[in-house]
């Protein structure tokens, strides 16, 4: 992706959950009045993030920290380092986890953190000095009852940790369910990092069932191979499914007999995308969005599919493990297609969920094994998707419409109920 098309994506992603709120909104009968509130973001802070660098001299990043709503609990969003990000990104994606949250039932908010900045460009201290700067920039309102950071693009279970050590310092004792997404041995959950891709393979099985779409055999195509993409990956092999086409930063790769994802993450690992990787062939990027697959996947950033990609599409079945991948006027198109749409909000919702059972882990002071936590995650996705299908049937609309009529109904009768202070 270039970084002129990122830009364009993550400043339209905040009018694109709009449109989306603007499409649920006549399946809301007499909560409709109350929509208003999910069109504006709680709280929005920015700050200034100065640094000493490693030869000196101050560098100032700007950073952001917004809750979207706050209705249903503290507010739950990942922290993004890129040197994108702005403002309009933030709000789209801390507003697309109150949905998520909401979906999935779970007692959170929405919340979305970022920092403009490349993270490949600062060595670990400078990282470690930028992320200790911006916790204590927004630690006025982040907490285990108040918000609750997680990893997102260009952070990880270590910046986590610098996170919670920061907030923990202020406090002047441990507090572990500041963050999650942390380090094992600092309160984290097993099977949190695997968590999104698990949820993305979940909901796919759950859909290709009552699509009658066997696995057996079927080809995947799959944008990014980070945590997400590479789990689903997996999963999808392990259900004698195929992986066929892998894109990344670095240029897409295709085997017809199905790519050696075991091989392709060693690969991967040394050289830090799959462009170069010997066991498939380069391909044209732009190949990738008309491969003849029965599954795509795109788990990298938002605003991927545009309306031309989508009435080039080949798949029967689009998996969103990004947030915000495709706009809204190429679903109409991909709807009018035939192709089935398995919506962000729910399809990779599984980190999110992984991240409440950590926060009520460290809340407790008591950890469950992977395989209850793989058990747990399981059982919510399956039931999510379920009432998400059910509720698309029963309301003749789209999975992703489903999806926001059962998320808005629990968010505003949440809002409802607490009333208006003051009155």
């Amino acid at each position: 992706m270039t970084k002129l098309s990122y830009i364009q994506a993550n400043d339209a992603a905040w009018l694109t959950f709009l449109e989306q709120i603007e499409r649920v909104s006549p399946y809301l009968e007499h909560l409709k009045q109350h929509i208003e509130i999910l069109k504006r973001p709680k709280r929005v802070l920015i700050v200034d993030v100065p640094i000493v660098m490693d030869d000196g001299s101050i560098q100032h990043f700007e950073g952001y920290r917004v809750q979207h709503n706050l209705s249903r609990g503290p507010g739950k969003g990942g922290i993004r380092y890129h040197q994108d990000v702005n403002l309009n990104e933030v709000m789209a994606l801390s507003a697309w986890m109150t949905i998520k949250t909401a979906v999935l039932n779970l007692p959170f908010g929405g919340a979305k953190g970022g920092v403009r900045v490349d993270p490949r460009k600062l060595s670990a201290r400078e990282l470690e000095r930028l992320t200790r700067r911006y916790t204590s920039e927004i630690s006025h309102i982040i907490g285990p009852q108040k918000d609750i950071p997680a990893p997102d693009v260009g952070t990880n279970q270590h910046v986590m940790g610098w996170i919670m050590d920061t907030y923990s310092s202020g406090q002047g004792y441990t507090v572990t369910g500041v963050v999650t997404g942390k380090p094992i041995h600092l309160g984290g959950s097993l099977g949190r990092v695997k968590a999104t891709g698990r949820g993305v393979f979940v909901t796919g099985r759950e859909v290709a069932k009552k699509i009658k779409l066997s696995l057996k055999g079927a080809k995947v195509a799959i944008q990014g191979f980070g945590n997400v993409g590479s789990e689903a990956g997996f999963l999808f092999v392990e259900s004698n499914a195929k992986v066929t086409h892998i894109q990344d930063h670095t240029g897409t790769i295709f085997n017809k007999n199905g790519i050696d994802l075991e091989a392709l993450r060693d690969y991967v690992t040394v050289n830090e995308g799959v462009g170069g990787f010997t066991g498939a062939q380069l391909i044209a990027d732009e190949e990738f969005w008309s491969a003849e697959v029965d599954i795509m996947i795109p788990a990298a950033l938002e605003g991927q599919i545009t309306i031309d990609r989508a009435q080039n599409f080949q798949a029967q079945l689009i998996l969103e493990g990004a947030n915000g991948p495709t706009y809204p006027k190429a679903e109409d198109i991909l709807v009018e297609r035939g192709i089935v749409v398995v919506p962000d909000v729910v399809c990779n919702a599984g980190g999110v969920t992984v991240s409440y059972f950590e926060w009520v882990q460290d809340m407790a002071s008591y950890f469950w094994s992977e395989e209850e936590i793989n058990e747990r995650l399981d059982k919510l996705m399956v039931q999510a998707i379920e009432d998400v299908w059910n509720t698309a049937n029963n309301n003749t609309c789209t999975l992703r419409t489903a999806a926001y009529i059962l998320a808005c109904e629990r968010i505003l009768k949440a809002r409802k109920e607490r009333g208006v202070f003051p009155g």
